[in-house]
């Protein structure tokens, strides 16, 4: 399954030091237990469409074995940290979650 991870920085985070903080954060995100691959990025200077947002600071993408992968990682103690040490510094955040079709 994927996990995407969609976060808005506050405007007073949006600067190079915590946004270097943040992406370490990230880093770390990745290394935990579950998942088959994964990256963050930013927006993409992609054609600008009506039907494309780029209004989000940060994407995180993740691939987990499984439904119960995923779940286990909600409530590592590593993620709980990640939240615990950002979530004041997010003014948004969307989750949105994919299982393989057919």
């Amino acid at each position: 399954m994927e996990h995407h991870v969609y976060f808005w920085l506050t405007e007073d985070r949006r600067n190079e030091a915590d946004r270097k903080e943040f992406e370490q954060g990230l880093e770390k995100l990745l290394t935990l237990p579950g998942l088959t691959g994964g990256f963050w990025g930013t927006p993409a200077p992609v054609m600008q469409r009506p039907v494309v947002d780029q209004s989000w600071d940060y994407g995180l993408s993740m691939t987990f074995e499984s439904i119960e992968a995923q779940d286990a990682y909600q409530v590592d103690p590593d993620h709980q940290v990640f939240i615990d040490s950002f979530k004041e510094w997010w003014a948004k955040v969307e989750v949105k979650d994919l299982k393989k079709g057919a």
